[in-house]
This record gives C-alpha cells, sequence and structure tokens, in this order.
C-alpha cells in the first residue's frame, strides 16, 4: 500500500511538472525532463543530503517509469489532464504529505537531528517543484504561493516531536501526512497564502 501510495505521489507530482513544461511550450523532452526532475528531484536531493549513494530514486526502475511515462500522458493528453487540475492537486497533497513524512522518517532513522530531519522531510517535498520553477527560470511556487513549504515543514515538525516523545512511528507518520495534507487543501480551497512584506515606500 505504502509503494503504490508513493507511486501515486511520484506520478502527481510528474504530472504538474510536465503541465508546467507544456504551458512553457516545451518540447516532448522538455517535458519528460520537466516531469522527472518535479517528480524524484526532492528524493535525489534528500539521499545526497543524507549520503545515500547512489540516490533511490536513480536505481528504482518503477520511480522512473511512473514519473516518465506520466510526463508522455501529460505531454499527448494534456487537455484533458487540464480539466482534471483539482484532481491532481489532490494527489500532489497527497504526495507532498507522504513524501515529507518519508523524507522526515528517513533521516531520523540515519541518526540526524530533529532539526535536520525536518530540513530534510521538507527538501524532500518541496525540492522537485523548486528544481521545476528554476529550470522554466520563475521565482518557485513553493516559496510564494498556497502554502505549499509552511505545511510541509510543519508536518516535518510533527514526525520529529513524535519520534522524541517516543510515539508509534506509524501513527506519527500518518498524523504529519494528515496535517500536511489537510493544510494544502484548505490553502487551495480558501486562497490562503503566507504573508508577504510590504513593498519598500518610493
Amino acid at each position: 500500500m505504502l509503494t503504490a501510495l508513493e507511486l501515486i505521489g511520484i506520478a502527481a507530482f510528474a504530472a504538474s511538472g510536465a503541465v508546467a513544461a507544456v504551458r512553457a511550450r516545451l518540447d516532448v523532452f522538455g517535458v519528460t525532463v520537466l516531469a522527472l526532475t518535479t517528480a524524484l528531484g526532492g528524493g535525489i536531493m534528500r539521499d545526497i543530503l543524507l549520503g545515500v549513494r547512489p540516490p533511490t530514486a536513480l536505481v528504482t526502475w518503477p520511480y522512473l517509469a511512473v514519473a516518465g511515462g506520466t510526463g508522455l500522458i501529460v505531454f499527448w493528453f494534456h487537455p484533458t489532464v487540464e480539466k482534471l487540475r483539482r484532481a491532481v492537486l489532490l494527489l500532489d497533497a497527497i504526495g507532498l504529505g507522504l513524501f515529507v513524512t518519508a523524507g522526515t522518517s528517513t533521516a531520523l532513522a540515519l541518526g540526524a537531528p530533529p532539526y535536520a530531519a525536518c530540513l530534510v522531510g521538507m527538501t524532500t517535498g518541496i525540492g522537485g517543484g523548486a528544481l521545476r520553477d528554476v529550470l522554466l527560470r520563475e521565482i518557485p511556487l513553493v516559496l510564494r504561493k498556497e502554502i505549499y513549504a509552511v505545511a510541509a515543514l510543519g508536518g516535518a515538525v510533527t514526525v520529529a516531536l513524535g519520534d522524541r516523545l517516543h510515539l508509534p512511528a506509524d501513527v506519527v507518520a500518518v498524523a504529519g501526512s494528515v496535517l500536511i495534507i489537510t493544510v494544502r487543501v484548505l490553502a487551495l480551497w480558501r486562497g490562503w497564502n503566507a504573508p508577504v512584506a510590504r513593498k519598500l515606500d518610493g
């Protein structure tokens, strides 16, 4: 079940990357690259930070196949995918919750201190999207809209706190994921954004 949920999350992240690439008028190769980067970039960054060699995403063929295949599907059927935008966003929220909690748990299991584990977990969830936007020469969406990174950090802190209190790991992971998914869905539904600094006069 966990593997199936991870693959769903990868597909959702890949779809968001591919849709952004289609909107930017990239060719089929560019769309596939953006899909792979968005879906797997965060996990690769996690493994690099934790010293895991080679990164799991590069040696686990289902991850590569699902991400690349999703990119191709979006390329050929993007009008239909655009109509399913809400469903894709919901899957993206689920993927974010799973990736952040899994990344945080992995970091803790490898002996990282809680604050480092939280940063690694957050990076696992938002890293791919940030790389996608950088490749498209945009300010990363996760840093400016829709309470994305904040939700990820909240879930990571929940996992780290639960580990500190010696609570059951499965229960804590579920709680962290539910928190992230709930905040993301509410932010999308209500149009919530984190505060930004006021413009300087003149």
